[in-house]
């Protein structure tokens, strides 16, 4: 890793860097809001440099992390940091809107724990359980009966073990996520395929970092 901080520098490369993959396009304008001692201490422990720097692409032992703010710039990427807490999250928390190049946005908000593991407990709002050490598929679906039946089988068929599980809806009969982490790899045609499912929204396909 690039220090000085696994917890304000590493982990918080991987929030950055588990946001951008769940946008899926190149992001060009990033507001974060950093909660705690994040935002106490984010300028000395490098926790913006580390965030943007996950925000670009860089993995968490990426030299370039040290001068991401003048990489961002160069790519055109607008960015700004709001400190205010954000009321029941961990001390380490971070919640980061990206606007995409062709359009698209999302917020997640996530925690470095420590040791530079995170956790993302929010996508859009909704509850997720994303740590960024397995291999993990986001499935945003309708609430129908037989749709986590469908996803669920298509991996079996496939030949993919889950891991572990955690459904997350809002309401009876709207919009649902499914957070599913999986033992080895996950083939890109695997997301593909999901997607064509009947009452799938999207697939987000997030590689361990």
């Amino acid at each position: 890793m690039i220090g000085p901080s696994s917890s304000h520098t590493a982990g918080a490369v991987r929030l950055g860097y588990v946001a951008r993959k769940i946008l899926e396009e190149e992001p060009v304008r990033a507001e974060i809001q950093l909660s705690g001692s994040f935002a106490q201490t984010y300028r000395g422990h490098g926790t913006d440099k580390a965030l943007i720097a996950g925000i670009l692409g860089f993995p968490p032992d990426d030299a370039r992390i040290r001068d991401s703010l003048t990489h961002a710039a160069k790519r055109g990427l607008k960015w700004e940091f709001i400190c205010e807490n954000i009321p029941g999250a961990h001390p380490n928390t971070a919640r980061i809107t990206l606007a995409g190049a062709q359009g698209g946005g999302v917020t997640v908000q996530g925690a470095s724990v420590g040791g530079g593991n995170i956790l993302v407990d929010r996508l859009n709002g909704m509850a997720v359980h994303v740590t960024g050490r397995n291999n993990t598929l986001v499935v945003l679906h309708k609430d129908k009966p037989g749709a986590i039946a469908a996803v669920t089988n298509f991996m079996a068929y496939s030949g993919v073990n889950i891991g572990s599980f955690r459904l997350a809806r809002p309401e009876k009969g709207g919009t649902a996520v499914m957070t599913i982490e999986v033992d080895g790899d996950i083939p890109d045609i695997l997301a593909e395929n999901l997607r064509i499912l009947p009452n799938i929204i999207h697939v987000v396909l997030i590689r361990a970092v």
